[in-house]
């Protein structure tokens, strides 16, 4: 089978909040963001309280139960063992210095259908934000929302309660491959291979790559009209005789309190920067670019996984 192109639909959004002078939230928010929108996303769109999502006759048709369940279809040819696909969203923790230190930002990645329901999510976040973030339930006002383009380009779509038209859909484009990239690392990538999770010292191309292919395939799978069509084990066995060039890696420990298993769960992973040749890698590069916005490992509907890619060449 010959190689093709992923593609899938993606938006970025930037929420800016108001910040009170002591701002007090846990050390790594993304968890903290994901559960307060889940909570207020379902309390604005649900109309059948008490009722499980998946006993619910309205789950096929329920922006809630399509963004933080994601039940495959029942004709569904992939993940028929599994009770959920990936989300179609991502929440990014802003990485720069803020522009303005009086305010507190954070991104919104929707992938391909998960675009319709932007008004729901805007909403959701706005509330969010208002009822209290963190264990301290620290406030925050949403001000307004900026689309950011692929090339980073801000254009505010909502301010004072009123939302701009949208543009259509747009695939990420891929830049003309460089000879070597850098990629850091900018929050936990928690991989499993063989069963057990990677470590700085056992971290490897192959496991990076093909936990980024498989995400990849799935999102443009379950959210997308373009599923993936490409030799996977032909780019899974090659991925496997690649080695990074160098790299300077450190394992980031955190725990999250899940609420719905009423339990603390271990979510740490690698962080740091890795250094990669890509002489012969033309197969691999639109991967690697497009994964910047969709990340890999698990946990990344909160913002783990997340990494950017730097030309070094």
């Amino acid at each position: 089978m010959p190689h093709s192109t992923p593609v899938i639909p993606i938006n970025s959004y930037r929420f800016y909040f108001d910040k009170p002078q002591t701002l007090r939230l846990p050390e790594y928010a993304g968890s903290a963001w994901r559960g307060a929108l889940g909570h207020a996303l379902k309390r604005t769109v649900c109309v059948v309280r008490n009722t499980p999502c998946n006993q619910c006759l309205l789950q096929n048709a329920c922006a809630y139960s399509y963004i933080f369940e994601t039940p495959p279809p029942a004709n569904s040819e992939k993940m028929r063992k599994y009770t959920a696909a990936p989300h179609p969203f991502v929440l990014q923790l802003d990485q720069a210095t803020p522009e303005n230190p009086q305010q507190y930002t954070l991104n919104l990645i929707l992938f391909g259908h998960g675009q319709r329901y932007l008004p729901y999510l805007i909403q959701a976040l706005k509330t969010a934000g208002e009822d209290g973030i963190g264990a301290s339930r620290q406030p925050l006002q949403l001000l307004k929302i900026d689309h950011i383009s692929h090339n980073q380009n801000a254009n505010t779509i909502y301010q004072n309660g009123s939302l701009a038209p949208q543009a259509n859909n747009a695939a990420i484009d891929i830049p003309p491959m460089p000879n070597s990239i850098e990629i850091t690392l900018h929050t936990p990538v928690r991989i499993k291979q063989d069963g057990k999770n990677l470590t700085a010292a056992s971290f490897n191309f192959g496991a990076f790559f093909n936990t980024l292919l498989r995400r990849i395939s799935l999102i443009s799978y379950f959210h997308t009209d373009t599923p993936l069509e490409t030799d996977f084990a032909g780019l899974s066995q090659q991925a496997r005789t690649i080695q990074f060039n160098s790299q300077q890696l450190k394992w980031y420990d955190w725990t999250r309190f899940s609420s719905r298993q009423k339990t603390e769960m271990n979510m740490g992973g690698v962080v740091g920067t890795l250094q990669l040749n890509m002489a012969g890698l033309e197969n691999f590069w639109p991967y690697l670019w497009l994964g910047q916005w969709t990340h890999l490992g698990k946990g990344t509907s909160m913002g783990m996984g997340a990494y950017s890619i730097k030309i070094s060449d």
